[in-house]
């Protein structure tokens, strides 16, 4: 398989640039992902609406990767239960080696054939539930037999891999092909490919909340009122929604423990 992430660079000797060259050239490279991403949403649209059918009847969204592409899956879904206030079983994040290998990686636990499915098990995943395998290589074996072993059991595949035409793909129903090119330094997939991967999790896994039911206008009604700036914030929504002083709606926020709570109890009250 021809890998474009592997392709050499477009630009050479790294080294003898200035700060600034670097920066730029970077940053020239990383403008270029949200335009192919950009030309891939029609591909997105049917996985982001499986999902939402399969969460509706009860189903659960996974996320399987090694090195950067399963830190990128663990990120996402360790950040929805605090975004969106779902239960922490909603989105799960899996990954090569497991959380001990988010900071520090585990020799060959990528390469296994079996480890995915195991881990996988754990969860008791079925039929209800939908997986999405990130891998920017395409090739990755944890991801690729993680996916066959779904496949085979009727549980709804999907992908986010950076090369064209990949096993990876191959065992997706729903492959996402985000084909950014070559690296600034040459491999290195944790930049522009990592980035890719990054901004699809965010549009995918947005997405389905919001269809969820789990923002209402444009607001996180449903955050975690885990710390001092999401207090305020979440006071402040209820003054302009509600039309209170900071004290009243500080109170009533702090009493039925998130926005959406505090507004429900606030104009039951009003209409009784």
């Amino acid at each position: 398989m021809k890998k474009i992430t592997e392709q050499p660079s477009h630009y050479r000797h790294l080294e003898k640039m200035s700060t600034l060259e670097l920066l730029t050239n970077i940053n020239q490279e990383d403008k270029t992902v949200a335009l192919t991403i950009e030309k891939i949403i029609p591909n997105i649209e049917p996985l982001v609406d499986v999902i939402v059918e399969k969460m509706q009847a009860g189903g659960r969204l996974f996320y399987i990767g090694a090195g950067t592409s399963g830190r990128l899956g663990i990120v996402d879904a360790s950040e929805c239960p605090p975004t969106f206030g779902v239960p922490h079983d909603w989105v799960i994040g899996l990954m090569a080696g497991g959380d001990g290998a988010i900071r520090k990686a585990k020799e060959f636990a990528e390469d296994s054939h079996q480890l995915a499915w195991t881990d996988l098990q754990e969860y008791l995943i079925n039929e209800g539930d939908v997986i999405i395998g990130i891998a920017a290589s395409g090739t990755t074996p944890y991801v690729v037999h993680g996916l066959k072993a779904c496949r085979e059991k009727g549980i709804v595949t999907a992908c986010i891999v950076c090369n064209p035409d990949s096993p990876v793909a191959a065992q997706s129903d729903y492959p996402i092909e985000v084909i950014v090119g070559p690296e600034f330094v040459t491999g290195s997939t944790r930049m522009k490919s990592g980035t890719a991967q990054k901004l699809v999790l965010n549009m995918i896994s947005t997405s389905v909340m919001i269809r969820l039911g789990r923002v209402q206008d444009n607001r996180m009604v449903d955050m975690q009122l885990s710390n001092n700036k999401l207090v305020d914030r979440g006071t402040k929504m209820l003054m302009e929604a509600l039309q209170l002083d900071y004290e009243v709606a500080n109170k009533l926020l702090l009493q039925h423990g998130s926005v959406r709570k505090a507004t429900q109890a606030y104009q039951t009250q009003l209409n009784e």
